[in-house]
């Protein structure tokens, strides 16, 4: 179970994400400093209980127009050896002390939990309670599984393109993250075998829906 603490970080996370999300194939801002507000995500439980999990949702409104991006980032008490490249920075927790804080496609603890979400043996948890499932994640799966999960950095190779970040697994599939939310359908869709769907706020206070993963086979992929 994730445990909620209820206290300082410097540099917070959104702090953390203005300087990082501009180096990013995906992100379409100006160039300007993003002005980022939270506007949802969940969290996964690591079953060892080490590392911190969480899928989030922050909206950019320093642009054109508002964009919404998905960040899933992983939060540990110590460096992930061979995810140099995949530091979004570190932090001081206030009960937990230093954390350092990785994009979590490139962390094999989120990826497993990932999958494990979409075939149904993970719950998705809510981000800012504990030990209370959020009803509001929505997932499916109809493939074969369990899909192996990579077991270290060196067996991921997430490539990020213009829409989002996609991860090669076994059997010739493809786990997608879709980094530019838009709202829409949260089902499944042609090609795929699994998905994970829900929603977010948008600037002017109405709610969205709509893809955060896709799990596609390979002829589908």
């Amino acid at each position: 179970m994730a445990v909620i603490h209820s206290t300082t970080l410097k540099p917070n996370k959104l702090e953390l994400l203005t300087s990082w999300l501009p180096s990013r194939p995906w992100y379409r801002g100006g160039a300007g400093e993003p002005q980022l507000t939270r506007a949802g995500g969940f969290r996964l439980d690591d079953p060892q209980g080490e590392v911190g999990m969480e899928f989030i949702v922050v909206t950019d409104t320093g642009g054109a127009e508002p964009v919404s991006y998905l960040v899933p980032l992983t939060y540990r008490g110590a460096p992930l050896d061979g995810a140099e490249h995949a530091l979004v920075g570190t932090m001081q927790h206030g009960v937990l002390g230093q954390r350092w804080v990785y994009d979590g496609c490139h962390d094999p603890v989120l990826v497993a939990e990932l999958l494990a979400l979409i075939e149904g043996r993970a719950q998705a948890q809510d981000q800012d309670v504990s030990d209370a499932p959020d009803r509001e994640v929505t997932r499916s799966f109809t493939g074969d599984g369990p899909v192996a999960a990579p077991a270290s950095p060196a067996e991921l190779t997430a490539t990020d393109g213009r829409e989002g970040t996609e991860l090669p697994v076994p059997h010739g599939a493809t786990l997608r993250l879709h980094r530019l939310l838009r709202p829409g359908t949260d089902g499944p869709t042609a090609g795929t075998a699994g998905h994970v769907g829900g929603c977010w706020q948008l600037p002017d206070g109405t709610r969205a829906r709509g893809l955060f993963a896709t799990l596609h086979t390979a002829a589908g992929a």
